[in-house]
């Protein structure tokens, strides 16, 4: 059994690195621009680069670790709410906008992450709203969707 996780643990990783690879060359058609001036391709490139260097490394060192993905279902479960959180965040970005979806998201996955009472996890997610507002909106001056703040 253990061996057959392995092989689509190597199927998925290999999966990624060709996402990886796609993505590099869709951006690279895209164009780079220069660092003062990133063109539309620039940030794609490096999440690629990052999506292949990540999985590659996976791929050389899981096999000398050996062992399990999740010891328990906890571990399922939370991969799982973490995946479901950021599916809300995609699909309700539009609607709700940038700031209060990011508010929501970061809330979630404080406390799918345990962190203890409801004052912290506030805080957390009003620090990281806020501070989420001022760099993209304030200092870099980006559009993003504003939803219900409009």
């Amino acid at each position: 059994m253990e061996k057959r996780s392995k092989s689509y643990e190597l199927l998925f990783n290999l999966i990624l690195v060709a996402l990886g690879l796609y993505i590099c060359i869709v951006s690279m058609m895209l164009g780079f621009g220069t660092m003062q001036e990133p063109q539309a391709g620039f940030f794609p490139f490096l999440g690629g680069s990052l999506i292949i260097l990540s999985n590659v490394i996976v791929m050389i060192k899981r096999p000398q670790e050996g062992g399990v993905i999740f010891q328990n279902r906890t571990g399922i479960g939370i991969f799982f709410g973490v995946t479901v959180i950021y599916l809300f965040w995609l699909l309700a970005i539009s609607y709700l906008g940038y700031v209060v979806v990011t508010f929501i998201t970061s809330f979630a996955l404080s406390k799918l992450m345990k962190l203890e009472g409801w004052i912290k996890p506030l805080i957390l997610s009003l620090a990281i709203a806020f501070f989420i507002y001022l760099m993209f909106d304030y200092w870099l001056y980006l559009d993003f969707p504003r939803g219900i703040l409009g």
